[in-house]
Protein backbone atom coordinates (compact mmCIF):
# COMPACT_ATOMS: atom_id res chain seq x y z
CA UNK A 1 0.00 0.00 0.00
CA UNK A 2 2.69 2.58 0.51
CA UNK A 3 4.74 1.93 -2.20
CA UNK A 4 1.35 2.93 -4.67
CA UNK A 5 0.95 5.96 -1.98
CA UNK A 6 4.29 6.80 -2.39
CA UNK A 7 4.56 6.38 -5.71
CA UNK A 8 1.17 8.27 -7.62
CA UNK A 9 1.95 10.88 -4.82
CA UNK A 10 5.27 11.78 -6.87
CA UNK A 11 3.24 11.63 -9.98
CA UNK A 12 0.88 14.20 -8.69
CA UNK A 13 4.23 16.36 -8.11
CA UNK A 14 5.25 16.12 -11.36
CA UNK A 15 1.67 17.20 -12.79
CA UNK A 16 1.41 20.45 -10.53
CA UNK A 17 4.19 22.01 -12.52
CA UNK A 18 3.43 20.75 -15.42
CA UNK A 19 0.39 22.29 -15.24
CA UNK A 20 0.79 25.01 -13.37
CA UNK A 21 3.92 26.41 -14.49
CA UNK A 22 2.74 28.69 -17.60
CA UNK A 23 2.17 32.25 -17.73
CA UNK A 24 2.67 33.90 -14.43
CA UNK A 25 2.52 30.34 -12.94
CA UNK A 26 6.31 30.38 -14.03
CA UNK A 27 7.46 33.17 -11.07
CA UNK A 28 5.32 30.78 -8.11
CA UNK A 29 7.74 27.61 -9.09
CA UNK A 30 10.56 29.35 -10.45
CA UNK A 31 11.09 31.40 -7.27
CA UNK A 32 8.56 31.55 -4.25
CA UNK A 33 8.68 27.92 -4.21
CA UNK A 34 12.43 27.15 -4.20
CA UNK A 35 12.51 31.05 -1.65
CA UNK A 36 10.25 28.93 0.77
CA UNK A 37 11.81 25.27 0.60
CA UNK A 38 15.23 26.62 1.18
CA UNK A 39 13.77 28.30 4.58
CA UNK A 40 11.68 25.05 5.61
CA UNK A 41 14.96 23.41 5.33
CA UNK A 42 17.14 26.09 7.39
CA UNK A 43 14.62 26.05 10.18
CA UNK A 44 13.47 22.61 10.13
CA UNK A 45 17.19 21.64 9.94
CA UNK A 46 18.31 24.06 13.00
CA UNK A 47 15.40 23.03 14.79
CA UNK A 48 16.03 19.20 15.20
CA UNK A 49 19.51 19.66 15.26
CA UNK A 50 18.90 21.71 18.32
CA UNK A 51 16.43 19.28 19.73
CA UNK A 52 18.56 15.83 19.33
CA UNK A 53 21.49 18.44 20.90
CA UNK A 54 18.97 19.41 23.91
CA UNK A 55 18.18 15.85 24.51
CA UNK A 56 19.51 14.26 27.86
CA UNK A 57 21.55 10.89 27.49
CA UNK A 58 20.83 8.84 30.69
CA UNK A 59 23.13 6.38 29.62
CA UNK A 60 26.29 5.87 27.80
CA UNK A 61 25.42 3.47 25.26
CA UNK A 62 28.18 3.37 22.60
CA UNK A 63 27.50 0.64 19.79
CA UNK A 64 30.87 -1.43 20.65
CA UNK A 65 32.37 -4.29 17.93
CA UNK A 66 35.28 -5.23 19.63
CA UNK A 67 37.63 -5.43 23.10
CA UNK A 68 37.36 -2.27 25.55
CA UNK A 69 40.44 -0.90 26.51
CA UNK A 70 40.93 -2.47 29.95
CA UNK A 71 44.17 -4.20 31.42
CA UNK A 72 47.35 -3.30 29.39
CA UNK A 73 48.05 -6.60 28.49
CA UNK A 74 44.94 -6.93 26.83
CA UNK A 75 44.89 -5.72 23.31
CA UNK A 76 41.80 -3.47 22.45
CA UNK A 77 40.06 -1.93 19.19
CA UNK A 78 40.37 1.52 19.29
CA UNK A 79 37.88 1.88 15.78
CA UNK A 80 35.02 -0.45 17.38
CA UNK A 81 35.16 0.12 20.87
CA UNK A 82 37.03 3.79 21.38
CA UNK A 83 37.90 4.47 24.62
CA UNK A 84 38.93 8.32 24.12
CA UNK A 85 37.83 11.23 22.02
CA UNK A 86 40.16 10.66 19.10
CA UNK A 87 39.00 6.98 18.51
CA UNK A 88 35.22 8.43 18.04
CA UNK A 89 36.22 11.09 15.39
CA UNK A 90 38.14 8.14 13.64
CA UNK A 91 34.96 6.08 14.16
CA UNK A 92 32.88 8.76 13.13
CA UNK A 93 34.92 9.47 9.82
CA UNK A 94 34.63 5.78 8.74
CA UNK A 95 30.99 6.00 9.31
CA UNK A 96 30.49 9.26 7.45
CA UNK A 97 32.85 8.76 5.01
CA UNK A 98 32.53 4.84 4.27
CA UNK A 99 29.49 3.87 5.82
CA UNK A 100 32.01 1.47 7.94
CA UNK A 101 28.73 -0.16 10.53
CA UNK A 102 26.89 -1.04 6.87
CA UNK A 103 29.76 -2.51 5.41
CA UNK A 104 30.52 -4.82 8.42
CA UNK A 105 26.89 -5.27 8.22
CA UNK A 106 25.39 -9.48 7.61
CA UNK A 107 22.08 -10.78 6.65
CA UNK A 108 20.65 -13.68 8.72
CA UNK A 109 19.29 -16.33 6.40
CA UNK A 110 17.23 -19.38 7.31
CA UNK A 111 18.53 -22.64 5.13
CA UNK A 112 17.70 -26.20 4.67
CA UNK A 113 18.09 -28.16 8.29
CA UNK A 114 16.42 -25.39 9.29
CA UNK A 115 19.65 -23.67 9.70
CA UNK A 116 20.27 -20.13 10.35
CA UNK A 117 23.45 -18.89 8.43
CA UNK A 118 24.97 -15.69 8.14
CA UNK A 119 25.55 -14.19 4.78
CA UNK A 120 27.00 -11.06 3.45
CA UNK A 121 25.25 -7.82 2.74
CA UNK A 122 27.91 -6.06 0.78
CA UNK A 123 25.43 -5.22 -2.46
CA UNK A 124 23.60 -3.16 0.09
CA UNK A 125 26.77 -1.18 1.58
CA UNK A 126 28.33 -0.44 -2.54
CA UNK A 127 24.85 0.93 -3.70
CA UNK A 128 24.95 3.11 -0.40
CA UNK A 129 28.09 4.21 -1.35
CA UNK A 130 27.36 4.69 -5.10
CA UNK A 131 23.97 6.09 -4.11
CA UNK A 132 25.61 9.08 -1.60
CA UNK A 133 28.52 9.76 -3.23
CA UNK A 134 26.96 10.05 -7.24
CA UNK A 135 24.33 12.42 -5.31
CA UNK A 136 27.53 14.92 -3.82
CA UNK A 137 29.02 14.64 -7.73
CA UNK A 138 25.78 15.67 -9.05
CA UNK A 139 25.62 18.38 -6.54
CA UNK A 140 29.05 19.95 -7.02
CA UNK A 141 27.94 19.90 -10.91
CA UNK A 142 25.75 21.94 -10.61
CA UNK A 143 28.26 24.54 -8.79
CA UNK A 144 28.51 25.27 -12.90
CA UNK A 145 24.97 27.09 -12.65
CA UNK A 146 25.21 28.94 -8.84
CA UNK A 147 29.06 30.69 -9.41
CA UNK A 148 29.96 33.15 -12.17
CA UNK A 149 33.48 32.13 -13.11
CA UNK A 150 32.77 28.77 -13.11
CA UNK A 151 35.41 27.09 -10.60
CA UNK A 152 38.14 24.81 -11.68
CA UNK A 153 37.69 21.90 -9.60
CA UNK A 154 34.14 21.89 -10.95
CA UNK A 155 35.44 21.47 -14.65
CA UNK A 156 37.85 18.58 -13.72
CA UNK A 157 34.80 16.66 -12.05
CA UNK A 158 32.82 17.30 -14.82
CA UNK A 159 36.26 15.76 -17.13
CA UNK A 160 36.49 13.07 -15.02
CA UNK A 161 32.29 12.50 -14.45
CA UNK A 162 32.17 11.86 -18.53
CA UNK A 163 35.52 10.41 -19.64
CA UNK A 164 33.79 7.66 -21.52
CA UNK A 165 32.58 10.69 -24.21
CA UNK A 166 29.48 8.88 -24.87
CA UNK A 167 26.59 10.33 -26.73
CA UNK A 168 26.39 14.31 -27.18
CA UNK A 169 26.41 15.77 -25.11
CA UNK A 170 28.58 13.45 -23.37
CA UNK A 171 26.99 10.97 -21.06
CA UNK A 172 27.64 11.80 -17.28
CA UNK A 173 28.28 8.54 -15.42
CA UNK A 174 27.40 10.01 -11.99
CA UNK A 175 23.52 10.81 -13.27
CA UNK A 176 23.45 7.12 -14.41
CA UNK A 177 24.98 5.62 -11.69
CA UNK A 178 22.92 7.48 -9.12
CA UNK A 179 19.46 6.37 -11.26
CA UNK A 180 20.82 2.63 -11.32
CA UNK A 181 21.46 2.87 -7.64
CA UNK A 182 18.37 4.45 -6.37
CA UNK A 183 16.72 1.55 -8.37
CA UNK A 184 18.32 -0.93 -6.63
CA UNK A 185 17.51 0.33 -3.27
CA UNK A 186 13.95 0.82 -4.37
CA UNK A 187 14.04 -2.90 -5.89
CA UNK A 188 15.49 -4.24 -3.30
CA UNK A 189 12.54 -3.08 -0.79
CA UNK A 190 9.99 -4.54 -3.16
CA UNK A 191 11.88 -8.03 -3.51
CA UNK A 192 13.03 -9.13 -0.15
CA UNK A 193 9.81 -10.05 1.67
CA UNK A 194 11.05 -9.12 5.40
CA UNK A 195 12.08 -5.60 4.01
CA UNK A 196 8.40 -4.94 2.45
CA UNK A 197 6.85 -6.07 5.41
CA UNK A 198 8.28 -3.44 7.42
CA UNK A 199 7.97 -0.55 4.64
CA UNK A 200 6.11 2.56 5.43
CA UNK A 201 5.25 4.97 2.67
CA UNK A 202 7.78 7.24 3.91
CA UNK A 203 10.62 4.87 2.83
CA UNK A 204 9.32 4.41 -0.77
CA UNK A 205 8.70 8.39 -1.23
CA UNK A 206 11.83 9.70 -1.32
CA UNK A 207 13.16 6.94 -3.45
CA UNK A 208 10.02 8.04 -5.91
CA UNK A 209 11.47 11.52 -5.60
CA UNK A 210 14.94 11.19 -6.42
CA UNK A 211 14.33 8.79 -8.88
CA UNK A 212 12.19 11.61 -10.10
CA UNK A 213 14.40 14.36 -9.83
CA UNK A 214 17.23 12.75 -11.31
CA UNK A 215 14.92 11.08 -14.45
CA UNK A 216 13.61 14.67 -15.26
CA UNK A 217 17.95 15.91 -15.12
CA UNK A 218 18.88 13.40 -17.34
CA UNK A 219 15.54 14.35 -19.74
CA UNK A 220 16.28 17.92 -19.91
CA UNK A 221 20.18 16.92 -20.87
CA UNK A 222 19.90 14.36 -23.29
CA UNK A 223 15.99 14.53 -24.79
CA UNK A 224 13.97 17.35 -23.95
CA UNK A 225 16.62 20.35 -24.16
CA UNK A 226 15.82 23.78 -22.33
CA UNK A 227 17.66 27.21 -22.71
CA UNK A 228 20.90 26.78 -20.62
CA UNK A 229 21.40 30.09 -20.74
CA UNK A 230 18.25 30.87 -19.09
CA UNK A 231 18.00 28.67 -16.75
CA UNK A 232 21.66 29.99 -15.59
CA UNK A 233 20.17 33.29 -15.27
CA UNK A 234 17.15 32.12 -13.47
CA UNK A 235 19.59 30.43 -10.77
CA UNK A 236 21.98 33.36 -10.52
CA UNK A 237 18.76 35.64 -9.80
CA UNK A 238 17.68 33.10 -7.01
CA UNK A 239 21.56 33.41 -5.53
CA UNK A 240 22.05 36.76 -5.56
CA UNK A 241 18.72 37.59 -4.62
CA UNK A 242 17.46 39.23 -7.46
CA UNK A 243 14.83 36.50 -9.30
CA UNK A 244 13.81 36.75 -12.37
CA UNK A 245 11.96 34.74 -14.53
CA UNK A 246 13.50 34.87 -18.14
CA UNK A 247 11.60 33.65 -21.10
CA UNK A 248 11.98 30.28 -23.09
CA UNK A 249 12.50 28.19 -19.86
CA UNK A 250 10.42 24.87 -20.71
CA UNK A 251 8.73 22.60 -18.63
CA UNK A 252 10.66 20.13 -17.82
CA UNK A 253 12.70 22.73 -15.87
CA UNK A 254 10.05 23.48 -13.76
CA UNK A 255 8.87 19.83 -13.03
CA UNK A 256 12.82 19.36 -11.91
CA UNK A 257 12.73 22.48 -9.73
CA UNK A 258 9.53 21.77 -7.95
CA UNK A 259 10.43 18.45 -7.45
CA UNK A 260 14.42 19.76 -5.97
CA UNK A 261 11.88 22.15 -3.86
CA UNK A 262 9.93 19.55 -2.71
CA UNK A 263 12.98 17.33 -1.67
CA UNK A 264 14.70 20.04 0.19
CA UNK A 265 11.60 21.42 2.07
CA UNK A 266 10.91 17.55 2.89
CA UNK A 267 14.54 16.59 4.08
CA UNK A 268 14.21 17.60 8.04
CA UNK A 269 11.19 16.08 8.43
CA UNK A 270 12.49 12.68 7.05
CA UNK A 271 14.67 9.58 7.40
CA UNK A 272 16.81 11.67 5.07
CA UNK A 273 17.76 13.41 8.10
CA UNK A 274 19.96 10.68 9.35
CA UNK A 275 22.75 12.83 7.43
CA UNK A 276 22.47 15.54 10.48
CA UNK A 277 21.66 12.64 12.45
CA UNK A 278 24.49 11.12 13.01
CA UNK A 279 26.30 13.25 14.36
CA UNK A 280 24.12 13.17 17.84
CA UNK A 281 23.48 9.53 18.17
CA UNK A 282 24.74 8.28 21.45
CA UNK A 283 25.41 5.22 20.02
CA UNK A 284 28.39 6.70 17.79
CA UNK A 285 29.96 9.94 19.69
CA UNK A 286 30.43 8.28 22.88
CA UNK A 287 33.60 6.67 23.83
CA UNK A 288 33.30 3.64 25.73
CA UNK A 289 35.23 4.76 28.96
CA UNK A 290 32.56 3.36 31.76
CA UNK A 291 35.49 2.23 33.47
CA UNK A 292 37.52 5.26 33.36
CA UNK A 293 34.90 7.75 33.94
CA UNK A 294 31.82 8.11 35.66
CA UNK A 295 28.69 8.75 33.29
CA UNK A 296 26.32 11.18 35.39
CA UNK A 297 22.36 10.97 34.37
CA UNK A 298 21.91 14.51 33.11
CA UNK A 299 18.10 13.67 34.09
CA UNK A 300 19.01 13.36 37.26
CA UNK A 301 18.55 16.33 40.24
CA UNK A 302 19.80 16.96 43.68
CA UNK A 303 18.13 14.39 46.00
CA UNK A 304 18.36 14.98 49.93
CA UNK A 305 19.58 11.29 50.85
CA UNK A 306 19.98 9.28 54.28
CA UNK A 307 23.07 7.95 54.08
CA UNK A 308 24.07 4.09 56.34
CA UNK A 309 26.32 6.29 58.18
CA UNK A 310 24.15 8.67 59.49
CA UNK A 311 21.00 6.23 59.89
CA UNK A 312 23.73 4.76 62.35
CA UNK A 313 23.93 8.02 64.25
CA UNK A 314 19.93 7.94 65.10
CA UNK A 315 19.82 4.57 65.69
CA UNK A 316 22.55 3.16 67.39
CA UNK A 317 21.76 3.11 70.59
CA UNK A 318 18.57 0.97 69.85
CA UNK A 319 20.31 -1.16 67.09
CA UNK A 320 22.80 -1.81 70.06
CA UNK A 321 19.41 -2.98 72.54
CA UNK A 322 18.62 -5.56 69.73
CA UNK A 323 22.10 -6.90 69.08
CA UNK A 324 22.37 -5.26 65.46
CA UNK A 325 26.06 -5.41 65.10
CA UNK A 326 27.56 -1.12 64.34
CA UNK A 327 30.21 0.00 62.38
CA UNK A 328 31.10 2.72 65.13
CA UNK A 329 30.33 2.07 68.83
Amino acid sequence: MGVWVSFFAVIVLIVIPWVGAQGAGQYLFGIVIPYVAVLVFILGFVYRATKWAKTPVPFKIPTTGGQMKSLPWIKSNPLDNPSNNAGVIARMALEVLAFRSLFRNSKLELREGPKLDYASNKWLWIAALAFHYTFLVVFIRHFRLFMEPVPGFVGLLESVDGFMEVGLPRLMMSSLILLLAALYLFLRRVAVPQLRYISLAADYFPLFLIIGLVSSGILMRYFIRVDITSVKELIMGLVSFRPTVPEGIGVIFFIHLFLLSVLIAYFPFSKLMHAGGVFFSPTRNLPNDNRVKRHINPWNYPVKVHTYSEYEDDFREKMKEVGLPVEKE
